[in-house]
């Protein structure tokens, strides 16, 4: 893009603004209600697989299509509004998901327990790409805090929800997940006065237009945009390390507490508490990886958060109990970190397709999440969740190609 282009985007200027709190703290907000509620299907997989006798590639299909249909669809989403903004589509989002959830709570079949897990991944694909490019917005161009704060968000709500499936759901059976509709009509309500604050933004975007933009000098990032091949490959580094994170990811959290059961002969309730710390780390590490990489550079946090897990990772599945739950915990927190730090970097090479990166960056975790759960789902019938896991621990070590990333600030 040349450099005499003035900047029309809706982030044009996102920069030269203060940080909205208010507003990173509502999309924050929703993302923990959006994140926790696609949460309750994992907890949910001892329950359903009891009631439906499902095997465990039964079980990943499940995550398949959730994670599948929003990884297809969240591309052409963020592509759609980069080029016609839709405020209010967050709040239409939130919706499908809730109509998903209700399904999940009554669905008397298998098939149907799909459609649910379909109506909660149509919610989740509408609702990252836009809710991605609002935090950027939203944050005064302290882009890494900002998309921490977003992530850590969905962490929490992802971390929330086996939690809530020990306390409420397994005493109280499947049904009780219809008690969670709650959250999602306050998810709603947060949603919608994101959705007034970005059309007000919108507006103000456009009347700036009509005023003549004075030219600035080329940036780093926009220099990497005027070369589509360099842009393109380091797109293909970057996508590869999100498929090192999250396949390993899928394989640790949708079989953990079958892990647990089966090698530990632990409870459901013990299984469900170790996944909650697991994910609760999870969480506490994405607050991390954003504000570091806006000081110290993108490059060093994606380096460290997935090759550093790799010595703990090909350790879990051959220590005890009590070294299994820590190291789990280890490696939730160091790699949960990669993501804010990869997703920001991307959008700093393609600074006016904020929409597009984040649904295809958002779509491909979900697309490998839901992809590994499956053949990993295949895999288990075939051997063990222990041969798994073992199998499944070195892929961290895949981290070595952040070696061929550019060093960019």
């Amino acid at each position: 893009m040349s450099s005499t282009t003035p900047d029309l985007s809706p982030t044009a200027g996102a920069a030269r603004r203060p940080l909205v709190g208010g507003v990173l703290a509502a999309i924050t907000g929703s993302h923990l209600v959006n994140d926790m509620m696609q949460s309750l299907i994992l907890a949910l997989y001892p329950i359903l697989k009891g009631q439906f006798q499902l095997s465990f590639t039964q079980i990943g299909l499940i995550t398949l299509t959730y994670q599948l249909t929003a990884s297809l669809f969240q591309p052409l989403i963020g592509l759609r509004t980069d080029r016609r903004p839709a405020p209010y589509s967050l709040p239409f989002g939130m919706g499908s998901t809730l109509c998903g959830l209700l399904l999940l709570a009554y669905a008397p079949t298998f098939g149907l327990v799909l459609v649910a897990a379909m109506l909660v991944g149509i919610g989740s694909a509408i609702f990252h790409p836009e809710s991605s490019r609002i935090a950027r917005l939203a944050s005064g161009g302290r882009h890494g805090l900002s998309q921490s704060v977003f992530q850590v968000g969905g962490n929490t709500g992802t971390a929330i929800g086996p939690l809530l499936a020990a306390a409420v759901i397994v005493p109280n059976g499947r049904t009780s997940v219809a008690w969670f509709a709650g959250a999602a009509l306050i998810g709603i309500a947060l949603l919608t006065y994101v959705s007034r604050w970005y059309r007000a933004h919108l507006a103000h975007v456009a009347v700036s237009r009509a005023s003549p933009a004075p030219v600035r000098p080329a940036t780093a990032s926009a220099d990497c945009v005027a070369v589509p091949g360099k842009v393109g490959w380091i797109i293909a580094v970057l996508l590869v390390l999100i498929f090192s994170k999250y396949f390993y990811i899928a394989g640790l959290s949708s079989y953990y507490t079958f892990f647990l059961i089966q090698k530990f002969g632990v409870s459901v309730q013990s299984a469900q508490m170790h996944l909650f710390a697991f994910l609760l780390a999870s969480a506490a590490g994405t607050l991390i990886g954003g504000p570091v990489g806006d000081r110290i550079g993108r490059k060093p946090v994606i380096w460290a958060s997935i090759l550093g897990v790799a010595p703990f990772a090909l350790a879990l599945p051959y220590v005890d109990l009590a070294w299994t739950g820590l190291l789990a915990v280890i490696i939730g927190f160091v790699l949960s970190s990669a993501f804010s730090a990869i997703l920001v970097y991307a959008q700093e090479l393609m600074p006016h397709r904020i929409g597009t990166v984040s649904g295809l960056f958002f779509g491909f975790a979900f697309g490998m999440g839901g992809l590994g759960a499956a053949v990993l789902g295949v895999l288990a019938d075939h051997s063990s969740i222990v041969q798994v896991y073992q199998l499944v621990s070195f892929l961290p070590l895949l981290g070595i190609v952040a070696a061929l990333l550019p060093n960019r600030r």
